[in-house]
């Protein structure tokens, strides 16, 4: 029994790797989680856990020979999860092929109570899409600006037009009290308000040093407000076989 949770924003900056760690570190609590960073063309989930130098990536499994390459050997069992790191070769993002993501996911579906992909935070192609589309239900982030929620709305609306659900909103690296911006987001958004995580130099520096929020600092108050939200969001998994099913047949859009 396996859902799948899209981690996206619309927007760089939001702290999205950061959110997707902290909320498997937290949910792997209750469920065994696997994370895969799915940002092929900006990828950084390798630097938050320590596996910068990992020999084996999603972006071997994404290349043209890439169905020669176990999926096991990409990933690594780091802070209660399994991780699927990508790497960063721009040569090796330009020929891999992100419709074999599909397949990619479909295994790991198989092993997992809970899969969160880390989208990228444009919509521009069908790489940065295809995890928005192939997830149950996608996780928005936002900070509350309004160039952060325009985007984080465009994200809302592209994966309901695909018919991905809203598992619902984080506010994330908040200064302050959000004031009527939480109300007014209940206006527009589907799904719940999930929370809201204050901005920490915690989080700054556990990237700084390879680590997960929830490792280096986790008794800060980042981290206990990524608990709080992780509680708001309860899995509802499906048999493994057939969301496989349902990822490998998954349209590959070619524009949003």
């Amino acid at each position: 029994m396996v859902e799948a949770f899209a981690v996206a924003s619309g927007k760089g900056g939001t702290g999205k790797t950061t959110t997707t760690l902290a909320l498997g570190m937290a949910l792997a609590e209750r469920y065994d989680v696997t994370v895969v960073d799915a940002d092929t063309g900006m990828a950084n989930l390798l630097f938050h856990t320590g596996l910068a130098d990992a020999p084996v990536t999603l972006q071997d499994l994404l290349a043209p020979d890439g169905s020669a390459v176990d999926v096991a050997d990409a990933t690594y069992d780091r802070h209660g999860l399994r991780v699927v790191p990508c790497g960063t070769s721009l040569a090796a993002f330009e020929r891999s092929d992100p419709a074999r993501l599909r397949e990619v996911v479909a295994e790991l579906a198989a092993d997992t109570d809970v899969l969160l992909l880390d989208s990228p935070a444009t919509l521009a192609s069908k790489s940065a899409v295809l995890p928005v589309v192939l997830a149950d239900r996608v996780v928005v982030v936002t900070q509350p600006t309004i160039p952060a929620l325009s985007d984080a709305l465009k994200v809302q609306e592209y994966a309901t037009s695909y018919g991905t659900g809203v598992a619902g909103v984080l506010f994330n690296r908040v200064r302050g009290d959000l004031g009527g911006v939480e109300e007014q987001a209940e206006r527009y958004f589907e799904g719940p308000m999930l929370g809201s995580v204050p901005d920490s130099d915690a989080a700054r520096a556990a990237r700084d040093v390879g680590e997960p929020l929830l490792a280096h600092a986790p008794d800060s108050d980042a981290a206990r407000a990524f608990r709080e939200v992780a509680a708001g969001v309860d899995p509802e998994p499906k048999a493994a076989g057939d969301v496989a099913d349902r990822f490998r047949s998954a349209v590959v859009p070619e524009r949003p």
